[in-house]
């Protein structure tokens, strides 16, 4: 965010969609609540994408700024991930403003509203500039206008939890501060959307979205969850190599991979941020397609199954909306905090390829896929 649209957002009044904060102390209990009851607020009121000014004295407006040391965009988005539901998409500017350092939190307008706040269950909404608790109608309103089936947890007929890496679900509950045991575990599964109970048949079954995180064998009940690489430029590897197995695992063995197929000097970091945006948000119900990597000389391309949800201009943001119960899932289990970061994948896709060539997005409405194209190979040997 430039000094221009802060400029533009100081001269408007605190609203529905505009909060002024002279501090912001998430180190505390106390803190982490507001920012979670603010940003909910925020997102479940009308009027497209909102915003909270950190640095600004709310009455006056005036510009006190920050102490930077505070702020780590990490420590906001894990608050966000681990209190609201589903997870409110966020992003965090620091800017120098008048001499002074400013946080700005951006909320988007995410597709899953109305969003609540897991500690007591409650909807909050804006009413002028005060946060407020959603009342019945407006709940109700919200529902009909948002409600929509959540594909991750539509359970598999036929499924075992047997196939499930129960290594992986343990590790999941404690990064989320749940103590499971051998009681309760299945029930904290089922609560969780990772299994299903078939009441017709009493038999626990898993969930597309459980088998997706939590299985390495998922292949079994789901053969489009693979990644196809089209491997033209070494023939020292197999030239179609087969990815499958848990996200998770998926996205570190394509960058495996990647090393062994591409130069020293080609930035397979940006074509793997592709091909994790792919893995994160492509459409699952898409039974019939895969995710497609075509490595060539001239081109590679990360083709992934369904479009940009909503989407009149690509835009980072746009496609966060779906599946965000495997994102937050894979915020929790991701070590290397590859999930954490703002939606700005698509300007460091293009910086990296800056002195090579464009890197062009297909948002195809025809073949119902999104394509990432970048510069060969041939200007890296």
């Amino acid at each position: 965010m430039d000094t221009k649209k802060i400029s533009i957002l100081l001269k408007r009044d605190e609203g529905t969609k505009l909060d002024f904060k002279l501090k912001m102390d998430i180190l505390i209990e106390s803190g982490k609540k507001e920012l979670a009851k603010d940003i909910c607020a925020i997102a479940n009121s009308r009027g497209g994408r909102g915003y909270i000014l950190v640095g600004v004295e709310d009455k006056t407006k005036r510009v006190i700024g920050i102490n930077l040391d505070d702020f780590k965009e990490e420590q906001f988005q894990q608050i966000i991930s681990s209190r609201c539901e589903p997870p409110i998409p966020i992003s965090i500017d620091f800017v120098i403003y008048q001499t002074k350092n400013l946080a700005i939190i951006t909320i988007y307008d995410g597709g899953q509203k109305p969003y609540q706040l897991r500690e007591n269950g409650a909807f909050y909404i804006r009413r002028g500039s005060t946060t407020d608790t959603m009342r019945k109608d407006e709940l109700i309103s919200c529902l009909q206008e948002n409600l929509s089936l959540n594909i991750e947890t539509m359970p598999i007929i036929n499924s075992d939890i047997n196939s499930l890496d129960f290594n992986i679900i343990n590790k999941y509950f404690l990064n989320k501060g749940i103590v499971v045991t051998d009681d309760n575990r299945l029930e904290f599964m089922d609560n969780t959307g990772i299994t299903f109970i078939e009441r017709d048949y009493n038999k626990r079954v898993v969930t597309l979205g459980g088998l997706l995180v939590f299985s390495g064998v998922n292949s079994i009940y789901l053969p489009h969850n693979m990644i196809k690489i089209v491997n033209k430029v070494n023939n020292k590897l197999d030239e179609v190599i087969i990815v499958q197995g848990s996200l998770l695992y998926m996205l570190d063995r394509v960058e495996e991979l990647f090393k062994n197929i591409f130069p020293l000097n080609y930035p397979i970091a940006s074509v793997h941020e592709a091909v994790k945006n792919a893995i994160l948000f492509r459409d699952y119900t898409m039974f019939y397609k895969e995710i497609q990597i075509a490595i060539n000389y001239n081109s590679v391309s990360v083709i992934s199954p369904g479009n940009l949800l909503f989407s009149n201009k690509i835009n980072a943001h746009n496609y966060s909306k779906r599946n965000m119960w495997i994102y937050d899932k894979l915020i929790a289990l991701d070590d290397r905090k590859r999930f954490i970061k703002s939606g700005k994948g698509f300007a460091r896709m293009k910086k990296a390829f800056v002195k090579y060539g464009k890197v062009i997005f297909v948002d195809s409405k025809d073949d119902n896929s999104f394509k990432v194209i970048f510069p060969g190979i041939k200007n890296f040997i």
